[in-house]
């Protein structure tokens, strides 16, 4: 990248600007897209680095991954290239009925809508924190190298929790 400056009046209005910070690997970072129908699973074993989705069930998950790997391979790219990751959500307790409360009540806040709308397009897990490990290790196990996890509320409790889930699984 040249580092010069630019004019540019479009939607917005730019002068002098430099496009940064860069990038600090050669080729730019990866890029990982979502998708849950097949057209997108293929344009992602095609064309991207990795496969970030949210909807898929653990059932669905290897085999939704299994198609992105084979586009990719079916592109002549390695597949081992690849990263698959989930995207999911969370609400620990001990108390599953609170639990699922406070997941139920964080999605309606978050987007609007009956949670039970979201919770069908979007995978969510609302209980202990044995549950919540082995719900994660079953992801992992059927591909994902990556899982980001949101929380539905009391963060830090959250945050410390999955830290220690980790620690028991080893990761």
């Amino acid at each position: 990248m040249d580092r010069q400056p630019v004019d540019w009046n479009g939607r917005w209005k730019v002068q002098g600007g430099i496009l940064g910070p860069t990038p600090h690997r050669p080729g730019g970072p990866p890029i990982w897209v979502a998708g849950a129908v097949a057209a997108a699973r293929e344009r992602t074993g095609r064309l991207y680095d990795g496969w970030f989705p949210n909807s898929p069930s653990i059932e669905e998950y290897p085999v939704q991954w299994a198609e992105v790997q084979a586009a990719a391979r079916a592109a002549g790219r390695d597949p081992a290239a690849l990263t698959g990751a989930m995207y999911l959500t969370l609400a620990i307790d001990d108390d599953a009925a609170r639990a699922d409360t406070k997941l139920n009540a964080y999605l309606e806040q978050y987007y609007g809508m009956p949670p039970d709308v979201t919770r069908k397009r979007q995978m969510s897990y609302a209980g202990p924190a044995s549950g919540a490990a082995a719900w994660l290790k079953s992801y992992a196990d059927a591909g994902a190298s990556h899982l980001v996890l949101r929380f539905a509320g009391d963060h830090e409790r959250q945050l410390e929790t999955a830290a220690q889930m980790r620690q028991k699984l080893g990761w």
